[in-house]
């Protein structure tokens, strides 16, 4: 997909190095560098490996990577379908306003509908109003009652270790 902004495509394995400096940037616009461990060859391996665990679209534009949308699937017990979960989308601060993020989540919703799933969703920091109001000016809800819950690092090798 392109227009005169760049173009919207799928990653291939040439543009993991740009793809994760740019997820280097979603961290620290985030304040979450602290918790940014990923690697190349992981990237590398979770979207072109023997078993993906994801997939990936670039916005290009004059030539370089400048965002991209990394989702996968889930699935939803009560709609009986599978779901696309974006888990982040991220474009350079100096492409912005370029219609790129606009346009990686039209590409997104056009896969969910073709793939027949029956949601697309993704999270939002509550303190991130610009993407919260983009996000809602795209048609998307950002739903109150529900919560984030996870378990990392030494807690996940707790409760994945122990004996009950």
């Amino acid at each position: 997909m392109s227009a005169s902004g760049g173009c919207i495509r799928p990653a291939r394995p040439d543009d993991v190095g740009p793809v994760l400096s740019l997820m280097r940037g979603l961290a620290e616009y985030e304040h979450l560098t602290h918790l940014f461990l990923a690697r190349e060859e992981d990237l590398l391996d979770a979207l072109f490996g023997p078993h993906p665990a994801a997939e990936c679209l670039v916005a290009e534009a004059d030539g370089a990577v400048v965002g991209y949308a990394l989702f996968f699937h889930n699935y939803s017990t009560f709609l009986g379908r599978r779901g696309l979960y974006l888990e982040d989308i991220y474009v350079r601060p100096d492409q912005r306003g370029r219609g790129l993020g606009k346009r990686m989540l039209k590409t997104l919703a056009a896969i969910a509908v073709e793939r027949r799933c029956g949601r697309f969703e993704w999270s939002v920091l509550d303190w991130n109003q610009p993407a919260i109001d983009f996000y809602q000016a795209m048609g998307a809800d950002v739903l109150p009652d529900w919560r984030i819950v996870r378990v990392t690092g030494d807690a996940l090798i707790r409760l994945g270790t122990t004996g009950e």
